[in-house]
């Protein structure tokens, strides 16, 4: 049975939790284009355009568009696949998953009164999942040169030995639960077997040529519930606002698979192992969006948003294994089974995901279709983990900062209309939020579709395409060589919508 404990730590001398990676944070930091059908089928480009449940997000004014009530419901199948080519050998994994994808409504007020400016008042409420986390990825190759060893080793040295033995795990730092597994599973010996020791070496042997499996699968998502206001000014000015919470629940189960082929010596050494994680992580934030579109001409629209910091409280649970297998020359194998069965859940903490513009303009050809384009501004190095004046956060927010930079997003979106038929189409880039480029590279997505409108219900159909390289290693500290992934996502959306 599982033992779960609270890891309490006094003071800001350490982290409030465990080691968290910039990775963790960009998981929240960057956006997935969700919503209706018709949304995704223009790849999102509606800033200026509005009238569309999902316009909202992107610019809150976008209610006031509605002449009319509309509630509305859309589901979403979602593919992905992953390549991976790890030391030049190739291997994918892929998931497929249905999802709730977005549901909501809106309605409108209209005020008849000929000298009053202020024509109506939208107010809605939307619900999308904003980011569907399930996927599975693999990666296998042989590494000519390091181990899981420099792992252990990196968290080990440093730390007396007594404190690996002596403390009860439940009441280890996370630094420490890491060099206790790297001791209690041979990967590595300290230099003296006295418990003042701080320094250790490898239980690995040289010679490289280390065959290598990593297998991860996420689950979860991160979800958006928007309450909207709106309203506009002599049918030429719209202004909106949204107030946000974001739910998040992400699933995340590793393993790491070790194992070398090199002559065995006359102490016994590493031949094979497995380094297990299970993370859990749970929590909600608040955001808020506000915008105004303009009709210039009454074909011509621009539209300006402005998305706030996301302030999430996340919560992380975490579980680890590791089993091992050593061998000395001429003797047979001996096993090493390192499971404390214990769940560690971690004190919470904060992550400020950063805000973002966007600038859009759209043109509509009358009742015969419109164009439009949207680009989006977001400085990815203001992401932060709180409080700042810890210590393991200071340099993490300063790695972020060091690390990331600010991108932009283009998207562009068509719609042609012939009767009560609709065609639409959309192209979106988003550059690398990485000053490397390569960490996570930089997005490209073609999108489309058709809807039909049956008077009082509408029925909409899209399809998107995004593919998007990056360059991930298996641990961030230790042995971080990269495997490139190359990642494909293809996704279907139906959307059924009633005018009231």
């Amino acid at each position: 049975m599982k033992k779960i404990f609270f890891l309490l730590i006094s003071g800001l001398t350490f982290s409030v939790s465990h080691s968290q990676e910039v990775s963790d944070a960009m998981r929240y930091a960057q956006d997935n284009l969700t919503g209706t059908a018709r949304f995704r089928a223009m790849s999102g480009a509606f800033g200026a355009v509005g009238g569309d449940l999902s316009s909202m997000s992107v610019n809150p004014a976008g209610s006031a568009i509605f002449s009319n009530n509309q509630v509305g419901i859309t589901l979403s199948n979602q593919n992905i696949k992953n390549n991976s080519n790890y030391f030049e050998t190739p291997s994918s994994d892929k998931d497929n998953s249905f999802i709730l994808n977005q549901a909501g409504g809106v309605f409108v007020f209209h005020d008849r009164n000929p000298n009053n400016n202020w024509k109506k008042i939208a107010i809605g409420a939307t619900y999308e999942n904003t980011n569907n986390f399930n996927n599975n990825l693999f990666s296998v190759g042989t590494n000519p040169t390091n181990s899981i060893d420099k792992y252990f080793l990196s968290y080990a040295n440093g730390i007396e030995l007594g404190n690996i033995k002596n403390i009860p795990y439940e009441d280890q730092l996370y630094n420490q639960q890491q060099a206790r597994f790297g001791y209690y599973g041979f990967v590595i010996n300290p230099l003296a077997e006295n418990d003042k020791n701080t320094q250790y070496t490898s239980n690995v042997p040289t010679g490289g040529n280390y065959y290598q499996e990593n297998r991860i699968y996420e689950k979860g998502y991160n979800s958006k519930l928007s309450f909207n206001i709106a309203t506009s000014y002599k049918d030429r000015i719209y202004f909106g606002a949204n107030l946000n919470v974001h739910v998040t629940d992400y699933r995340r189960s590793s393993s790491f698979y070790e194992r070398n082929d090199n002559p065995l010596q006359a102490t016994a050494t590493i031949s094979d192992l497995e380094f297990n994680n299970e993370l859990y992580t749970y929590g909600n934030g608040f955001s808020f969006q506000l915008g105004a579109i303009a009709k210039v001409t009454e074909s011509f629209r621009l539209g300006l948003a402005y998305e706030s910091n996301t302030w999430y409280e996340l919560y992380d649970e975490l579980s680890q294994s590791l089993y091992t297998t050593t061998q000395a020359a001429n003797q047979p194998e001996n096993y090493a089974n390192v499971n404390p069965n214990i769940v560690n859940v971690y004190e919470p903490y904060r992550l400020q995901t950063p805000g973002k513009v966007t600038f859009s303009a759209a043109y509509v050809f009358g009742k015969s279709g419109l164009i439009s384009i949207d680009y989006a501004i977001k400085d990815y190095s203001n992401t932060k983990y709180k409080p700042t004046n810890d210590v393991g956060f200071r340099k993490l927010n300063s790695d972020m900062s060091n690390q990331l930079t600010t991108n932009g997003e283009l998207r562009v979106g068509a719609e042609y209309k012939i009767s009560r038929l609709s065609l639409r189409g959309g192209y979106r880039f988003e550059g690398s939020p990485y000053k490397n480029g390569t960490t996570i590279g930089d997005l490209n997505s073609y999108s489309g579709g058709f809807g039909y409108n049956f008077g009082g219900t509408k029925v909409d159909l899209a399809y998107s395409y995004l593919e998007r390289k990056s360059s991930q290693g298996f641990f961030a500290t230790g042995l971080t060589d990269p495997a490139n992934i190359t990642s494909k996502l293809n996704n279907v959306s139906l959307t059924v919508l009633f005018e009231l």
